[in-house]
């Protein structure tokens, strides 16, 4: 747990002291680091077979959350829009 809050406190005062000066552009910097962490946690799947098995499973009850999650929030939303009448 140390490692990661040490790293986002290091950041929060380098952001801190440095904010008065030009704003620095890491857009490119965060993508870069993105796409390494998306391919090494592709590689990490694609190297374990006992979770390469069984990710159609896994799959199949993230896509059931996934619906049931967005079926409510729309049908709660319907319910608040009337009876607030918007």
């Amino acid at each position: 747990m140390l490692y990661l809050i040490v790293p986002l406190v290091a950041g929060i005062l380098s952001g801190y002291l440095l904010r008065g000066r030009k704003h620095i552009n890491l857009n490119k910097v965060t993508f870069g680091i993105i796409l390494v962490l998306i391919f090494s946690l592709g590689f990490t799947i694609g190297s374990n077979n006992e979770l390469l098995t069984s990710l159609p499973k896994v799959g199949l009850s993230a896509l059931g959350m996934s619906v049931l999650a967005i079926g409510f929030s729309v049908l709660f939303v319907v319910l608040i829009k009337r009876r607030l009448r918007i």
